[in-house]
């Protein structure tokens, strides 16, 4: 009997389906989990709230340390001058106008202000 070359092609693909099934299945039963732990870092107030909105809008551009990367370094920025762009931005880039507002905004800036 001659091997069939595509065989280990095939096991590995259906390992990797159960797998995928059995993550899903672990998730859906983790649900209110995974919801709480998300919320305790993302709310007003939180020690975390700039960080965490930080994280999801600033890195891409400006580098996880915010040294620069597509976008300038914002270390040293002065707070109101970056609630001034978050929320009217920067024409000609891509800080358009409302990214983000009021405590978000402010959150945000704080947290960077006392980066150094």
């Amino acid at each position: 009997m001659k091997n069939n070359p595509i065989v280990p092609y095939i096991l590995i693909m259906a390992f990797g389906i159960a797998l995928i099934f059995f993550m899903s299945l672990d998730g859906v039963g983790r649900q209110a989990e995974i919801a709480e732990g998300d919320n305790a870092t993302t709310e007003e107030g939180g020690a975390g709230s700039g960080d965490a909105a930080l994280v999801q809008s600033c890195i891409g551009c400006h580098g996880g340390d915010l040294t620069g990367g597509m976008g300038p370094s914002l270390i040293g920025l002065d707070a109101d001058h970056i609630v001034d762009v978050l929320e009217n931005g920067i024409e000609g880039t891509v800080m358009t106008p409302g990214m983000k507002t009021g405590d978000e905004a402010r959150a945000i800036a704080e947290y960077i202000s006392s980066l150094q």
